[in-house]
Order: structure tokens, then C-alpha cells, then sequence
């Protein structure tokens, strides 16, 4: 054996013992003594990528194809370097002259496979794993990538199948059990895809995507305890995971531990200050548990820094509106939720009596799941567009293009929303309205609708406390429609009970220490009347027990539901004679279901717009007696009307007449007030884009 070979040969048995930075040394004497082998080239590039250092990594490879360009490995080690270096076309190039050399090779077609996925290709891509598996059908790995690869083309049967073939092939393949829990999931068949992640995590236990995507689906079955210890699981195996902390957060919110979620969102954004979801979560959560306008504009504020600066520092481009101040506007508005969701409930309402005529009406539904009320919800509109797979920049062209005069955001920082869409300024006008009556604290939003209930426009300095123009409406923030028929309003339960039965359906992040203490104070008052709240199974309805029970109430005075379909929800309203709000982030929604169903609420005033929810609700059903700015008003206001059963009983046979004469189920006059104040922005714009001009030629 020559000098070189001898050198050649100790510095691979290195490698394969983990010596790295001896077997480096190895091959770099091989190449020293014979600078033409092409083979040490190629393993000095194995070891120097083994320890991180890829540019020199590359380099060799390089060398090694320039002095042997029929150099297989190499062709396919520098290949497989440039994919990781996300240089997708070289590494496309690297496999094609793999295949030229050896087409009989399943493995270069299945790398070039993966290659054009990466470019978007996926009919290529999918070529290229099929002509892979026919080299080798025993090929588990382009079987995979084949799956993933018929996911993304929507053929979600076909990718089933080919996880399932990976599977047979390699029963302890984790990675095909994790993919094929997220293709199930996306199919709506959630007890598999948990099966699946189940299965991957039990084959590799320090699985952290496959316990990740666990938690997130036990937490959309319901399941929050569980979702939690799968949360904390990753946590455990990746502290420095931010959407860990982020999923944490979201299922302490639920669970009503609000402090504790605030503390792992600012966790995640610690971790990762570009995190935007998480930001957003953290501003909306806070709403629960602030009654602080200038707190929760603060916050919004330092999101609209951290995360639209960059965006707002671009220059915008002259927008091509019509300003004509007669011609038909169009109105675009932009949600996740144009679906069974409580937005529609509002939506409805407004779209079937807008004026198209005067307005037309553009929908940019980023519905992931669309159902029969997303099919309900499309021919109300003009233009209905289905812009899930599109990214914001692409949405904000599309916008541009519609040439929409006034966007209105609907979601604002709720889930799934479009936070930094509105930044890129794809239209003239741009409104926050329905989602929460507070503010984004973005600087491209110029409006935000209110009433003036929610924002008394008596009270010195209150706009102050939005980053938007606000505009009140003149009766009410919301319009209503239940899209629930054949659900009569029963006689008073308490009639036939005996006792008065109190109730709270509200999203349980609400019930703050606050409301226990108010409804604790209630329940004193009349020791034989009874709770029931909407908590989960497990901990949470745990939770809510003690806390009653260090308020001096007997934990068997709650019973409780869980989340329902919506039909069976408005049912549990049957058991409920007066249900009480809470603080500091009323109901809305949920008391207009009650008062729909004859329940009447009680609520508590506070300073923040959504701390006034109930008030405004209440003034527009003429029923401010029921509306209180104090805790001893609160109580003394609930305990009054429950001992007065006949009061309470007229109260609710008249309820659901009530509503359907109010402004809050009055589509057309809501309509009209919604596009009055469409209208006065527009003119504003157009009035300040004269002004503008009109200085730029005097400065001429």
C-alpha cells in the first residue's frame, strides 16, 4: 500500500469512529501527497461538512468533480450540500448530472425529487419519486416524499396510500406516521391523525414536531389538560422551541390562567422577537385580563414596531381609485372566519342588506375549512375570493388589482387573522370592525368603528386611546342575526326548579378572579340558587370549583357544558333564568344568544370598550336598568331581579320581541349606518389627497 493509500485508508477508519477532526487531518494529508485524488477530495468534503464548516465543505466536493467530472458521490455529496443550503437550482443540477452518470440510481431520482418540490415543481417531483420506487420499490424514503408531495396537490386518498406502503416497508418509520397524522388531520379524521402522532412519539420519543402537532390537535378536540402535558413535553425536549411556549399559552388562556399564558407568550416572543402570532395572541389575551385602554394600545403599539416598521418603510404606490365622489365604492372585507364562527352571525345581517347599487362588495375569505355557511355567505357578496393559499403580499396585489376603495378588517388580532396584511396599504381606506371593539395599534389602519356606548363621545381624551380615527356608529356596534330556527324561548326554568338557576356561556378566559368574586356575592345573596358555566372536562372545570369554593360557595351549587354544536348550545340556555356577565371583557355574542333565547343579562360597565359590551347591548334593548357601573350595583341588580320570578318571568317571554325591534337585529338600518360611515371616509381620502396635491403645486 503506497504513502497516499495508507493515509487515505487511516483517515476513513477515523470517520467511522466519530474522530473527526484527526480523520480531517488524514485526508488532508492525502491530498497534500497527491493533490489529483479525487477521493480524498471528496472525503476531506464528508468530514469538513461533518464539522460545520460547508463552505470549505463545497469547495472540495467541487474539486473532487473537476478532477473526476464522472465522480458519482461527489456530483451527489455537493448535491446534497447545496439542498441544505437552500441552493435548490445547483442542487438540481448536481442530481440531473448524477442521473446522466447512473440512471439506474433510485436514490439521485428520488434527491432530484425532493429538489423540484422545493421549487414548486410537484408534477416533476412526483415523476421523479415514481420513476425512483420503479427502480426500487422497496424504496421507503421516495414513498414518503412521494406522500407529502400528493398532499401538497390535494390528492390527500392517494397520499394515505403511499404513507401507508412506507409503513409496511418500515413499520418503525416515525417520520410516515407523523406525516400521515397531519395529512388525517387535514381530512377532518382526528382520532387517527391522533393515533398516528400517538404512534410516531411512542417509536421516537423525543419526537418534538410529532408531540407539538399532538398537543395542537387534543387542544381542537377539546382536551386541554392533555394538550398542555404535550406542550410541556416539547418544552421539556426543546426549551428554545417559541411555538411551544406560544401553543402553551393558548392552552393556559383556555384553562382561564391568564397571567400564566401572558408570561409564556412573552416567553415565545423573548425566544423569537419576529414570532407574529404569538405577539397577537399576547395583545388580544390581554383584553381579558386589562381593563387599561392605554395598557392594551401600548401593547399594540409595540406589535405595530416590532413587526410593520419594515413594511411601512416601503414606498407606496399611487393608488389607481376613482376618486369620483358619486360612483359606486368598493368595499372589501377581509377573514379566516366566513364559516360556522360567530362572526357570521353579524356578517350575515350586513351582507344581505348591503346596497349594491351603490357598493360593491368584495369577500377575501382565508377559510381553511369552508362549509355549508361559507356557501350561504358567497352569493351575498359581489366578488367572492377564496385567498387561503395566498401569502399577504400576494392578497395585497390581488386587493390592489380589485382597486377596493375601503378594506375592512374583520379579525384583527384574533386567530388566523392577517395582522400585516393592512400594512401594505393595498387600499385607500382601511377599517378594523367586528372582531373586538378595541384597537389593532396599527398605523395603516386610519379607522375603527364604534357606537356610542362603547366609546361615550362625552369623555374627554377617550379617542386618544385608539391608534385609529373612530367613528360611531349611531345605535350599535354589531347587528345580529341567530341562523338558528325553530328554537322557541321556554317558560322561566326557576318556575318549575324552585330556585333560580344563573348562567355564563362566555369563553372561559374570561371568568377572571374579578367575576368569581361578583358571582360568588350573587350566589351568597340567594343560597339556594345554582350556577352553570361553559368549562371543559378536567382541569379546568377544576379549577373554576376551587375557585368558587374559596369564595365560600359549595362546589355541587356549578354544573357545567362543554363547547356545543350551535343548535345544542342555545338549548342549554333553556336551563339558565338570568345569565351574568363578565369583567372586565363582557360578552357579546354570547349575550346576544341569551337575550335571543329570552335570558337576560346582567352586566358590569368598565372603562375599556370591550368592558362595555353588555352596556351597549343593553341600550339598544332599551334595558339600562340591568346595566351596572359598580360591583354593589351588579349584585344588588342580579339578586333584585332574582327574587322577583314574575318580572323575570314577563322579561323573558318578551325578550326575543324586544330584539327583533331593536336596532341589534335591524339589517337594512345597520347597512345603512355601516355605509354612511364607508362613505364619510372615503370623502375624507379624497379630500386630503386634493389637499396634498394641491400643496405639492404650490410648492412647485
Amino acid at each position: 500500500m503506497s504513502v497516499v493509500e495508507d493515509a487515505f485508508s487511516q483517515a476513513v477508519a477515523l470517520y467511522h469512529l466519530g474522530r473527526y477532526d484527526e480523520a480531517l487531518a488524514g485526508f488532508g494529508r492525502a491530498v497534500a501527497l497527491d493533490p489529483g485524488f479525487a477521493a480524498a477530495h471528496n472525503n476531506h468534503g464528508v468530514t469538513l461538512e461533518k464539522l460545520g464548516r460547508v463552505d470549505e465543505a463545497l469547495a472540495s466536493y467541487e474539486r473532487a468533480t473537476a478532477l473526476k467530472p464522472d465522480y458519482v458521490d461527489a456530483h451527489s455529496n455537493r448535491g446534497a450540500l447545496l439542498y441544505k443550503l437552500g441552493r435548490i437550482g445547483e442542487a438540481l443540477a448536481s442530481f440531473d448530472q448524477v442521473i446522466a452518470l447512473t440512471p439506474q440510481a433510485a436514490s439521485a431520482h428520488n434527491n432530484r425529487g425532493s429538489a423540484l418540490k422545493k421549487l414548486g415543481r410537484l408534477h416533476e417531483a412526483l415523476e421523479s419519486y415514481d420513476r425512483a420506487i420503479a427502480l426500487d420499490p422497496d424504496y421507503v424514503e421516495a414513498h414518503s416524499n412521494r406522500a407529502i408531495t400528493l398532499d401538497n396537490l390535494g390528492r390527500l386518498d392517494d397520499a394515505l396510500a403511499s404513507f401507508a406502503r412506507a409503513i409496511v416497508l418500515d413499520p418503525g418509520f416515525a417520520t410516515a406516521y407523523y406525516n400521515r397524522g397531519v395529512i388525517l388531520e387535514k381530512a377532518c379524521r382526528l382520532n387517527d391523525a391522533l393515533e398516528n402522532y400517538e404512534r410516531a412519539i411512542a417509536l421516537r420519543p423525543d419526537y418534538v414536531d410529532a408531540h407539538n402537532n399532538r398537543g395542537a390537535l387534543l387542544y381542537r378536540l377539546g382536551r386541554i389538560d392533555e394538550a398542555l402535558a404535550s406542550f410541556d413535553q416539547v418544552i421539556a425536549l426543546n426549551p428554545r422551541s417559541a411555538s411551544a411556549h406560544n401553543n402553551r399559552a393558548g392552552a393556559l388562556k383556555r384553562l382561564g390562567r391568564l397571567h400564566e399564558a401572558l408570561a409564556s407568550y412573552e416567553r415565545a416572543i423573548a425566544l423569537d422577537p419576529g414570532y407574529v402570532d404569538a405577539h397577537s395572541n399576547l395583545v388580544f389575551t390581554m383584553m381579558f385580563a386589562c381593563d387599561d385602554d392605554e395598557a392594551i394600545l401600548h401593547a399594540c403599539e409595540k406589535f405595530s414596531a416590532q413587526h410593520e416598521t419594515p413594511l411601512l418603510a416601503q414606498p407606496v404606490p399611487p393608488y389607481a381609485n376613482d376618486r369620483s365622489g358619486t360612483r359606486r365604492l368598493r368595499i372589501g372585507y377581509v377573514s379566516p372566519d366566513f364559516c360556522h364562527h360567530c362572526q357570521s352571525l353579524f356578517m350575515m345581517p350586513l351582507l344581505s342588506h348591503h346596497d349594491h347599487q351603490r357598493f360593491e362588495i368584495f369577500c377575501y375569505a382565508s377559510v381553511s375549512r369552508p362549509d355549508d355557511m361559507t356557501r350561504q355567505l358567497m352569493p351575498k357578496a359581489d366578488v367572492w375570493r377564496d385567498v387561503c393559499n395566498l401569502d399577504d403580499a400576494q392578497l395585497a396585489q390581488q386587493i390592489r388589482d380589485d382597486r377596493i376603495d375601503v378594506l375592512v378588517d374583520l379579525t384583527m388580532h384574533m386567530a388566523h387573522g392577517r395582522p400585516l396584511l393592512f400594512a401594505r396599504r393595498a387600499a385607500p381606506v382601511q377599517v378594523a370592525w367586528l372582531a373586538y371593539p378595541g384597537t389593532t395599534g396599527s398605523r395603516a389602519i386610519g379607522y375603527r368603528l364604534t357606537d356610542p356606548w362603547l366609546d361615550p363621545p362625552d369623555v374627554p381624551h377617550a379617542d386618544e386611546r385608539y391608534s385609529e380615527r373612530s367613528i360611531r356608529l349611531p345605535d350599535a356596534f354589531w347587528c345580529y342575526a341567530p341562523l338558528v330556527h325553530g328554537i322557541d324561548v321556554n317558560a322561566l326554568p326557576a318556575l318549575a326548579n324552585g330556585y333560580v338557576t344563573f348562567g355564563c356561556l362566555n369563553n372561559p378566559a374570561k371568568v377572571t378572579e374579578q367575576t368569581i368574586q361578583l358571582w360568588s356575592r350573587v350566589l351568597h345573596a340567594l343560597p339556594t340558587s345554582r350556577f352553570i358555566l361553559l368549562a371543559m372536562p378536567g382541569e379546568a372545570r377544576a379549577m373554576l370549583r376551587e375557585r368558587f369554593a374559596a369564595q365560600g360557595i359549595d362546589p355541587a351549587r356549578v354544573s357545567f357544558v362543554s363547547f356545543q354544536p350551535r343548535e345544542n348550545y342555545l338549548r342549554t340556555c333553556w336551563q339558565i333564568d338570568m345569565a351574568l356577565d363578565t369583567v372586565p371583557y363582557n360578552g357579546h355574542t354570547t349575550s346576544l344568544d341569551s337575550f335571543w333565547m329570552g335570558v337576560p343579562v346582567v352586566t358590569r360597565s368598565g372603562r375599556s370598550a370591550v368592558s362595555r359590551g353588555g352596556l351597549s347591548l343593553l341600550a339598544n334593548l332599551h334595558m339600562l336598568e340591568l346595566a351596572a357601573d359598580n360591583d354593589e350595583d351588579y349584585v344588588k341588580i342580579a339578586v333584585q331581579l332574582a327574587s322577583d320570578l314574575p318580572r323575570l318571568s314577563a322579561m323573558r317571554a318578551g325578550l326575543r320581541a324586544r330584539m327583533e325591534q331593536s336596532p341589534l337585529m335591524d339589517g337594512a338600518r345597520f347597512a345603512q349606518h355601516i355605509e354612511q360611515a364607508y362613505q364619510q371616509m372615503w370623502r375624507e381620502w379624497c379630500a386630503q389627497q386634493e389637499q396634498n396635491q394641491n400643496q405639492n403645486q404650490n410648492q412647485e
